[in-house]
Order: structure tokens, then C-alpha cells, then sequence
């Protein structure tokens, strides 16, 4: 059976690649984004009563990633060094039978624009600029939330952070609503874990800019930011 999804909305981030992008959800409140709607589902009506829930499930598409025909039932995990085998049921991995994938985001508001229509301002979303979202759904404390329950071999890797380093003078060239965001994302740790080489310079753009690093043991070293010329 093949079943049909519609586009409804799409996210506007500060990333343009998938390379920096946390990988989960909800790990880097600063980071802003903003839930644009296509025209055909800008109805105010849509979004009565939203206001009234502080967080929202995003149900979105992999865009970036390449479709495949065959089903592949384990995948490599690259947190876990990329020699790890786990089932892709067991995974939060974008290589899936449905490249879909689920976002808890925390409502900022509903900014009302005239040329957008209304649009959906969240933290902690985990998406390349240009999703696209294929739903939007209220997240219910009294449903969702699960205090007991257990991560799995992802369980060891709630604490894992870099240290990091940046002269305060490149960290200015940033806009001031964007450092705090930047910092976290680079405490997260970009690179695949299976990558740990001290003199490789990592790079990817985010709100505009390139950000180069390089990291040595548990400390990230932030070495440029470069506005990115159009």
C-alpha cells in the first residue's frame, strides 16, 4: 500500500546543512526556528487554541537524505562510532523505510504577519532550514510524558558534552541573539564520534556565517567565523 502525505508547512533554521544540526530534539533550547505554512493551510482557524500548549510535536520529512528501494533492518548509529550495529527500529537514525521523523519543540508564540500569515515560533527544533513539515500536533504532558521510562544503549549518552572555546572577539562577530545558540550546538558535538582527529578543522554554516573548529580530546576549539558573502 502506498499511502500519500501533504506537505503543510515548512521550517525556517539557521542551519543550511545537515552537518551541526543537533540530533535531537529539545537538546538546545536557544536555537530558534519559525513553522512558515503554505499557503493552502495559512488559516487562522487552524492553530485556535494552539497558544494554550507550551510545547508541539513535529512530524516532518527527511529531505535531506537520499531515498533507498531496499529495506535495510539495522543501521550504524554515528553517535555510537559508527561500528555499532543496532536495528532501525531501535534508532532514531534518518536512513528508515519512511524517511519521517518527530520533533517535541517548546511554543514561543504565534507571530502574525501579513506576507507568511501566521507562523509558528518554537525552540529546540532539531531541522535543516527548509524542512518539510508533514504535521503538527499538541504534546500532552499527562499522555506523553513517561518519568520511568528507559533510553536504551542511547541512555549513557544524555550527559555527553564538549568543552568549548571561543576568543570573545570572533564570538562577537555573531549577532548577540545567536551566541548562546551557537555555543550549545558546538557543546553538543558535531562530528561523528567515529571522527577524533585533533588536527582535522571541521566547518558548517549556521545564521549565515561559517563556523570552523577543531577538537582535541574533550575540548572544542573554535578557530574562524566568517560571514558567509551571497
Amino acid at each position: 500500500m502506498v499511502l500519500e502525505c501533504k506537505q503543510i508547512a515548512y521550517a525556517q533554521t539557521d542551519f543550511d546543512t545537515k552537518f551541526g544540526v543537533p540530533r535531537q530534539s529539545g537538546r538546545v533550547d536557544a536555537l530558534t526556528a519559525r513553522i512558515v505554512f503554505l499557503p493552502k493551510y495559512r488559516n487562522p482557524d487552524a492553530l485556535r487554541g494552539i497558544e494554550g500548549f507550551s510545547h508541539l510535536w513535529l512530524i516532518w520529512h527527511f529531505s535531506e537524505v537520499e531515498a533507498r528501494d531496499e529495506f535495510r533492518p539495522t543501521v550504524r548509529p554515528p553517535r555510537l562510532g559508527g561500528n555499532r550495529v543496532e536495528g532501525v527500529f531501535a534508532t532514531r537514525s534518518p536512513y528508515r523505510p519512511n524517511p519521517i521523523g518527530l520533533s517535541c519543540v517548546k511554543l514561543l508564540g504565534v507571530e502574525h504577519t501579513e506576507k507568511e500569515g501566521d507562523v509558528l515560533v518554537v525552540s529546540g527544533a532539531d531541522l535543516v532550514n527548509g524542512t518539510p513539515i508533514l504535521d503538527i500536533k499538541p504534546y500532552l504532558p499527562f499522555a506523553d510524558a513517561r518519568p520511568d521510562a528507559t533510553g536504551g544503549f542511547a541512555a549513557p549518552l544524555a550527559d555527553y558534552a564538549l568543552n568549548v572555546v571561543c576568543d570573545e572577539g570572533l564570538l562577537s562577530r555573531l549577532p548577540e541573539d545567536k551566541r548562546d545558540a551557537l555555543i550549545s550546538v558546538l557543546r553538543e558535538d558535531p562530528r561523528p564520534a567515529y571522527q577524533n582527529d585533533p588536527d582535522r578543522v571541521y566547518g558548517f554554516p549556521f545564521a549565515g556565517f561559517e563556523i570552523k573548529f577543531s577538537v582535541a580530546e574533550n575540548t572544542l576549539t573554535v578557530l574562524d567565523i566568517v560571514k558567509i558573502r551571497l
